[in-house]
């Protein structure tokens, strides 16, 4: 197994996030797209603004990273106008699999007609353009009954609507690793989250993202069952040793 081959490098820092200016941000930015390149990892997440860069430096490397952006990042309260207005866009501009923030706050509100809405509406944009689709609950926000039932909701919009041949292309997702919990839990995937997600997901795929640091845990996830790993440490990942990222 080539563990390159589940590694979505990741970086999503704002501005502000990175404490850098717009112009010393988008050095950095395009130094994780230089290495996805480099290392040859499966695909290059990277934010909105930043797709078309992204396409542009891996066509030139004449390489087959992958593209990824994620939408209605971090938070998922927009709009299904303005989820898919985000998409449409990001899917001009190249990307290839696109990343949403699913609204796992209206689903704890018992919002589920909007929340079955934007799923089906946002991944039938996604598999008519040929793209990837994932659908990032947000585990560390939500409790491990809500995992599985947003999990399985996710599963039963996709299996009544969309070809069993479209199931591979729509993933559901652990984290933005952006959430901010108390006491300093983990915001990423777990071990226990990410086999709920299994559980529930199949036979949907799983991605695991955030809070994988080191390659035997990156194994592990593999081993569990996910398909793809997301993390801003990919490179140390990679090469067997631990990654100091926050994601």
């Amino acid at each position: 197994m080539n563990i390159k081959d589940y590694l979505d490098s990741t970086y999503l820092k704002t501005n502000v996030q990175s404490g850098l200016s717009e112009s010393d941000n988008i050095v950095v930015a395009q130094g994780f797209i230089q290495e996805a390149i480099d290392e040859g990892f499966k695909l290059i997440m990277i934010r909105p603004d930043r797709v078309a860069l992204a396409k542009k430096m891996i066509d030139a490397a004449h390489s087959n990273v992958l593209v990824g952006t994620v939408i209605d990042f971090p938070d998922g309260k927009s709009s299904l106008e303005k989820k898919l207005e985000e998409a449409l866009e990001c899917i001009q501009n190249g990307a290839d699999d696109l990343d949403f923030v699913c609204n796992y706050e209206a689903f704890k509100a018992g919002e589920i007609n909007l929340v079955k809405d934007e799923i089906l509406k946002a991944t039938q944009l996604g598999l008519d353009s040929n793209k990837t689709v994932k659908w990032i609950i947000e585990v560390a926000a939500l409790t491990d009954l809500q995992i599985a039932e947003l999990t399985a909701l996710i599963r039963d919009v996709v299996i009544s609507n969309f070809d069993k041949d479209s199931f591979p292309s729509v993933f559901v997702k652990s984290s933005t690793g952006f959430y901010q919990t108390e006491n300093n839990l983990p915001n990423g995937a777990t071990v226990p989250s990410i086999k709920i997600m299994l559980e529930n997901g199949a036979p949907l795929p799983v991605k695991a993202a955030g809070g994988v640091r080191t390659y035997d845990e990156a194994i592990q996830m593999v081993n569990l069952g996910v398909k793809r790993i997301g993390t801003s440490g990919a490179k140390a990942i990679a090469n067997g040793t631990a990654s100091s990222s926050q994601y």
